[in-house]
């Protein structure tokens, strides 16, 4: 009896042994399934920062088009799916919806448009209705804005001398919009004052510092470029360019005042 009793024993711990896991093979199981997960992150990184990418050409599309665009227009256009695209519109609706967002991508006619929230409609009018009017200077004014920004220091003798006609009252004027400023007096007989242009001259005209103004090179090109498309350079331009290369004989831009 006691023989059989350990016989079935025996079989019941050979049983166990049998049927409990190997930890090598849970191991290998585990790490197998590693790989696997790391192969398919690795291979949807690429889709998904493809995707970012369009979804910011195509918010940037919207936004710069007057008129709605269509998802149709959209995808040929990019040459991408016609699905996928409207799933990424669909995904900056929402995103836009959002009640901490000022604008709004809507379907509009058939097409998308970013635009203004109607509920802010009133506020944006008061804002705007508070905004200085666009700047607009006189080719006199140009001209001598120009003889400032290129000669500065520079004093008004010396910009008379540069323009060949009088300016007090277009140097006025350019005091009044802050776009030149007194830069102390010239150590010379009746000390005139020196003029410079302004952090408001580097705003109004889209420049980080004096370094990025057109050189005399670049105004030359210009003048080609008019010539050969046959056409007469507008006000603006000609204060530019004809006093750039005739006129003014301006140097390279002068060094930024502190």
């Amino acid at each position: 009896m006691e023989d059989t009793d350990q016989v079935l024993e025996a079989q019941e711990e050979r049983a166990e042994e049998e049927s409990a896991p190997d930890p090598g093979a849970e191991d290998q199981i585990a790490e197998s399934e590693e790989i696997v997960i790391a192969d398919a992150v690795a291979e949807e990184a690429p889709a998904a920062e493809a995707t970012v990418a369009l979804k910011a050409v195509i918010e940037a599309a919207i936004y710069i088009t007057d008129e709605p665009l269509t998802a149709e227009q959209i995808a040929s256009a990019l040459e991408q799916p016609l699905d996928k695209v409207k799933e990424i519109l669909a995904a900056l609706v929402a995103e836009y919806a959002a009640p901490d967002r000022g604008l709004s991508v809507r379907e509009l006619a058939g097409g998308y448009k970013m635009s203004t929230k109607a509920e802010h409609h009133e506020a944006i009018r008061r804002f705007v209705n508070k905004l200085q009017p666009p700047l607009k200077l006189s080719l006199a004014a140009l001209e001598t804005l120009a003889v400032v920004a290129y000669k500065q220091p520079i004093t008004a003798p010396e910009i008379l001398e540069v323009r060949g006609v009088q300016g007090a009252g277009v140097l006025k004027t350019l005091l009044d919009r802050k776009l030149i400023a007194a830069a102390g007096r010239k150590n010379v007989v009746g000390k005139p004052i020196l003029y410079k242009t302004t952090r408001e001259f580097l705003i109004q005209f889209g420049l980080n510092s004096l370094a990025e103004l057109p050189t005399l090179k670049e105004f030359e090109e210009l003048g080609r470029f008019a010539l050969t498309e046959g056409e007469e350079p507008s006000a603006p331009e000609q204060a530019r360019v004809g006093p750039a290369q005739e006129e003014l004989k301006l140097d390279e831009p002068a060094e930024e005042n502190a």
